[in-house]
């Protein structure tokens, strides 16, 4: 385990704005940062970054913590590794004591399989430039007829993997790597007949895949022999941590030029990736030569909204592109369409043009997903009527998948011209075919927005609190008390007694009142929580502001995504100043709080005694008591509910 110094360095250390930073593309709005949420699908930015509280939060849905969760969530890892890419992110030394047996439980085979590739990668690294086989097939392979330099080999962890079958494998094994992982991640192969296993990429180079983090996933094998017995390309199998249709290769060597650049170049092989690269244009990924999948559209969609694919010259390729066209376009992105010259494909044109004469080149010729499909169609369908009636479908088709409705209504007009098509009946069979497609869920979605923007903006009153009311449940009631804590816990609101003004601090009231009940909160993560607060508080004196990182970088997790949660869920509620203009009184903090927390204390005691009264008429109920027990217990009923009753008229009296 990591000891809590360590910890709290990492923690001091975290830049959020970085961190997220790699994984999302992130504009400044104000003194947060946004973007769209990388945990679940949207078009409209919902996902807040902000860098004083060292926190995020999407209200779209509902995920928050900070810098070491956001890494948790987005890598699907444990808090101790987690902890540890950050420390690795900033140089911190992390020493760990000795693993007990429920900490070796706990290592779960993803890492493993990680690990293992890591090492494999490092192996066919170190094979390739160092091992003679290495140099003579696989080096001169890559620096010969490719022209890859070394310093581009070592970026991208270039490497080979013996023609001897077992070579790696009995490598990984005197390394300690287990065969159960050697199997699932695909690195080895075991034969029927005999049991013995096999290196799955022998006698192949080897380029490593890397995810959007820069952990290796997987491996593709590219073999030079010509004789065409066995497959040009052998891949990883889909494993534990590696899904093809998610990953998109060099993302993680791409994603800062990606920002800087504002749009993403999409070609289709390992080597047109690497050659771009090489050449000084380093916003390229690949499909990895499978067909473009939404996943991997909406990993790109984290980085930018802008997508210029460039497609080999022959028909295949051609088709290719525009099935991944109107996926693209159905993400809400932009996608624009280079042709290369008919003798060139990415790799050999960014081996002979220079960075400047290839994005002038993107420059000069790239053009709309519309321009680029109705030229494709019509040249195949020449003078036939029926297949350009044919084509003008497709064109819709490609239309329909567009969410932005001022977008669909240029293409619209765009293709009426194109075509020869009168525009409304294209306008007519875009809405018709948007019906039976999508039901225009963004439409609805458009609408609800807009009314429950205005529905905040007629609304007079901040709402600082989850209104407590007489029907609230006990785990509603400790949401309420914990957020007074850690929104309003150093401060005080003024009540009247004996015809006098009395401050009122709000956590020594909370505290006083649960204290007095000996009372632990039922939700686990509120009593922590709680516990934590109750800690601090003592420690740092009444009225003095327990700070937020006691809470949003607490050990356990969960505490920390409840307590952000709970610090931004009224972010995007503020008060309106029409409303001092026009005279309406809106309620001041003080005044909220005044009779809110009150009413909170009270209502949760009184839920509390409630279920006191249940459970003992449930033992009552039973049937299994002694006589003198139901006696005690029927007291002690009555007694709850003199409790209740005096409860219930306080809590009236504060409610009205």
């Amino acid at each position: 385990m990591i000891d809590r110094a360590t910890v709290d360095r990492i923690y001091a250390a975290a830049n959020i704005v970085d961190i997220i930073g790699d994984y999302v593309t992130l504009k400044k709005k104000g003194v947060n940062y946004q973007a769209c949420c990388p945990f679940h699908n949207e078009k409209t930015p919902s996902f807040v970054v902000s860098p004083s509280k060292g926190v995020y939060k999407c209200f779209g849905c509902g995920k928050g913590g900070n810098a070491v969760t956001f890494i948790m969530e987005h890598e699907s890892i444990s808090y101790p590794e987690a902890l540890k890419v950050v420390a690795k992110r900033y140089g911190i030394e992390v020493e760990e004591r000795e693993q007990t047996e429920e900490d070796v439980r706990r290592n779960n085979n993803r890492e493993s399989m990680f690990a293992l590739n890591g090492w494999a990668a490092e192996y066919f690294s170190k094979y390739l430039l160092n091992n003679a086989e290495g140099k003579t097939v696989g080096l001169s392979y890559f620096a010969q007829k490719r022209g890859f330099t070394d310093a581009t080999i070592r970026k991208f962890g270039l490497g080979f993997c013996s023609a001897a079958g077992d070579a790696m494998s009995q490598a990984a094994l005197a390394a300690g790597y287990k065969e159960e992982f050697l199997l699932s991640t695909g690195l080895t192969l075991k034969r029927e007949s005999d049991g013995r296993m096999y290196d799955r990429f022998r006698d192949r180079v080897m380029f490593p895949v890397h995810n959007i983090s820069g952990r290796v996933v997987a491996f593709g094998g590219r073999t030079l022999r010509t004789d065409g017995k066995v497959a040009k390309y052998q891949n990883s199998p889909e494993s534990e941590i590696y899904s093809k249709t998610r990953e998109l290769y060099g993302l993680y060597f791409a994603k800062k030029a990606i920002q800087q650049q504002g749009f993403a170049i999409m070609v289709e092989g390992y080597t047109d990736v690497i050659s771009m690269h090489q050449a000084g244009v380093e916003n390229v990924v690949a499909s990895s030569g499978t067909s473009l999948t939404i996943d991997q559209i909406r990993l790109l969609n984290r980085f930018t909204r802008n997508i210029t694919v460039i497609y080999d010259g022959d028909s295949a390729g051609v088709k290719a592109t525009m099935r991944g066209i109107d996926m693209i376009l159905k993400e809400g992105m932009n996608v624009r369409v280079v042709s290369l010259p008919v003798e060139h494909d990415p790799d050999s044109f960014a081996r002979a043009h220079t960075a400047e004469q290839v994005r002038d080149y993107i420059a000069r010729t790239e053009e709309d997903f519309l321009s680029f499909k109705a030229k494709m169609l019509m040249r195949e369908a020449g003078n036939d009527p029926i297949r350009r009636s044919e084509i003008v479908g497709d064109m819709v088709n490609s239309i329909v998948q567009i969410p932005d409705s001022i977008q669909r209504s240029i293409y619209i007009k765009e293709c009426a011209r194109t075509m020869d098509v009168d525009e409304n009946v294209l306008i007519a069979e875009v809405a018709r075919k948007r019906a039976v497609q999508t039901g225009d869920k963004q439409t609805e979605e458009f609408i609800r927005r807009q009314q429950a923007q205005l529905q905040r903006e007629e609304r007079p009153e901040v709402d600082l609190s989850r209104t407590a009311t007489a029907g609230s449940g006990v785990d509603t009631l400790e949401y309420e008390l914990v957020k007074y804590l850690l929104t309003a816990g150093h401060k005080c609101y003024e009540v009247m007694e004996a015809r006098q003004a009395v401050q009122i601090n709000v956590a020594e009231e909370i505290l006083r009142s649960i204290e007095a009940d000996n009372i632990s909160f039922l939700n686990p993560i509120y009593n922590q929580i709680l516990q934590t607060y109750r800690e601090q508080w003592h420690r740092l004196g009444v009225g003095v502001e327990v700070p937020a990182e006691y809470f949003v970088n607490h050990p356990d997790p969960e505490v920390c995504n409840m307590s952000v949660d709970i610090m931004t869920s009224d972010d995007n509620y503020v008060a309106s100043g029409i409303w001092q203009q026009k005279d309406v009184h809106v309620e001041s903090e003080e005044e909220i709080l005044a009779v809110g927390v009150p009413k909170a204390i009270m209502l949760y005691r009184s839920k509390l005694v409630e279920r006191m009264i249940n459970t003992e008429l449930e033992r009552l109920r039973s049937g299994e008591l002694t006589e003198e027990e139901e006696a005690e217990c029927s007291m002690l009923i009555t007694r709850l509910n003199q409790v209740k009753n005096t409860l219930s008229k306080e809590s009236d009296r504060l409610i009205l």
